[in-house]
Parts: structure tokens; sequence; C-alpha cells
């Protein structure tokens, strides 16, 4: 079986599936059970993916798979912050981090098996286009109040 522990995008999402087990703790009662045992499931399914991609020959199906796996982790977390599921900000924002740099990773080792590099269309929703602060915090007022 091909070694996985040290790839960057297996080490980030076992840190995204501890981060996620400790913040769905203090998520409400109501998400903790809902949205949070999503998030949870998901998380591990992502590390569950890298290895599976990581120990095949054709590794494409799987990486098109986590690809799209991992946009889905990008859109639930979204959705928790909206329902207000995380404590605050801040564990939205880490929670953010890792999940858009799992995407980010999944998307290059997809194009890399694929022969070129560069984003690849998908079907999924992208809920995190740019680069993390530009989606965690609102844009200052412009100086003249104006657009």
């Amino acid at each position: 079986m091909a070694r996985y522990e040290n790839l960057p995008i297996y080490r980030k999402a076992v840190e995204l599936v501890v981060y996620l087990e400790k913040a769905v703790r203090d998520f409400p009662r109501y998400h903790k059970y809902a949205v949070g045992a999503d998030l949870r499931n998901l998380a591990r399914e992502l590390a569950v993916l890298i290895i599976a991609a990581n120990s095949r020959r054709d590794k494409v199906p799987v990486l098109t798979r986590l690809r799209d796996k991992s946009e889905e982790m990008k859109l639930m977390v979204m959705i928790a912050k909206e329902v207000q599921s995380f404590r605050n900000f801040k564990q939205f924002q880490q929670a953010a981090g890792l999940a858009v740099e799992i995407s980010r990773q999944s998307e290059g080792w997809l194009g890399s098996r694929r022969g070129h590099k560069g984003p690849e269309p998908s079907n999924a929703i992208s809920t995190f286009g740019g680069r993390v602060h530009d989606h965690c915090a609102p844009a200052p007022p412009h100086p003249r109040g104006g657009a």
C-alpha cells in the first residue's frame, strides 16, 4: 500500500477532522446532531478518499470524487456559518481555511493526473472562490460612502 501519512493534503484532512470534532462539541444542540454530524462525517470521508486515491493506479475517478466532496465540505461549512452553528467567527474561519486548502490541493492533484495544471470545471458549487480572507470578513466600507 502506498504511503499517505506525509501527503500535505492528508495532513490537512486529518487536521480538519480533529478541528471539526472539537468545534462541533460547541455547536448548539439543534445543530450538533444535524449540521455537525454531516460536517464530521464529510471530513472523515475526505481523509478516506485521500487514502484511496493515493493507493489506486487509476487515481482520476477517486480524485474527481475527492474534488466534489471537498466542494461539498466548503458548502457545509458555509451553511454552518449561516445558521450560526459556530461558536464565533474565528472558529468558522479556521474550518473554512482548512476546507479551502483541501479543495485547492485536490484540484491540483486531479489536474496533475489529467496532465494539465489549473482548475478543472466542476458541476459542484464553489462557495469559496478566492482566498479565505476574501470570504471570511466583509470588505471595509468605501471611504467616500460609495461603491
